[in-house]
């Protein structure tokens, strides 16, 4: 089983020191929001995304794909109807798309709360969402990626908190390249059921592209009382190709170790599943 980092972990580090400290943890490649690249990614040159993957490829890693989507530039929303904020919503969102096939990534994750949120009207916001998503998810296939929507518990959004309400979201869009994923923190936050159970039940839908794993308390696996091993037997159970995103927002005691524990941690935990 591989990992990828979610590279903002390591955020005051360069990229090749990024990717110095990820290689020797033994993480497979980096997932990469792409704030941590520029204040406008969109604006990236062809050189600099070439720059990019370069750096990444050379540390004998692979940009596995792009998330948290929009923080930067400031002003994006998938459900503000205001033409002048969806077309420049829209526009941000297929150039995110280019660059992740730029970079070779498989999967762009699709969380970003504060740029989703309903607001006053939220038959309109959900249905401005719908074309978004719907789009940004043909781009992706069309390039050979997955574009998913990341269920959020309600303590950070008020749409779309459920795999359950992700799914039937992606199943209104009817685009193959729209899926939805399990971020085990949310999941723990939100969910009537545990994560081996949610992942039993939604894996053999195809509805499940992606994995991060997080702890209910917002660190990194292990950090917490959290236990993954059901999980990740489920996971493996079903064959599972892909590597696993390893995303803490806590990082204590800051982000190295926390990169360092955590995939320790899973590792170890995938070990006794061995035994």
């Amino acid at each position: 089983m591989e990992f990828t980092l979610c590279n903002e972990v390591l955020r005051n580090l360069s990229l090749p020191e990024q990717c110095r400290f990820a290689a020797e943890m033994g993480y497979s490649g980096l997932e990469i929001a792409p704030f941590t690249l520029a204040d406008d990614p969109t604006r990236i040159s062809a050189r600099d995304i070439a720059r990019i993957r370069h750096i990444v490829e050379d540390h004998g890693l692979r940009v596995t794909g792009l998330h948290w989507l929009l923080v930067v530039p400031e002003g994006l929303s998938i459900t503000d109807p205001a033409p002048e904020i969806r077309y420049r919503t829209g526009d941000v969102l297929a150039a995110l798309v280019d660059l992740c096939a730029e970079l070779g990534g498989r999967v762009l994750v699709h969380g970003s709360p504060k740029q989703r949120r309903l607001g006053d009207d939220p038959e309109q916001g959900r249905a401005t969402a719908l074309t978004h998503l719907a789009s940004a998810g043909a781009r992706a296939r069309k390039a050979g990626m997955t574009y998913c929507i990341e269920p959020l518990s309600a303590d950070e959004s008020d749409f779309l908190n459920l795999v359950s309400e992700a799914a039937a979201f992606v199943q209104d869009a009817d685009e193959p390249g729209l899926r939805t994923m399990i971020d085990t923190g949310h999941a723990l936050r939100g969910e009537d059921e545990g994560l081996a159970d949610l992942a039993a039940r939604w894996l053999p839908t195809g509805m499940i592209a992606h994995f991060q794993f997080n702890d209910s308390n917002r660190r990194g696996p292990g950090q917490g009382e959290d236990r993954f091993g059901p999980l990740l037997q489920q996971i493996v159970s079903a064959g599972w190709p892909h590597p696993l995103a390893i995303e803490p927002f806590v990082y204590l005691p800051d982000g190295p170790s926390t990169a360092a524990q955590s995939i320790g941690h899973l590792r170890g935990v995938l070990d006794g599943l061995r035994t």
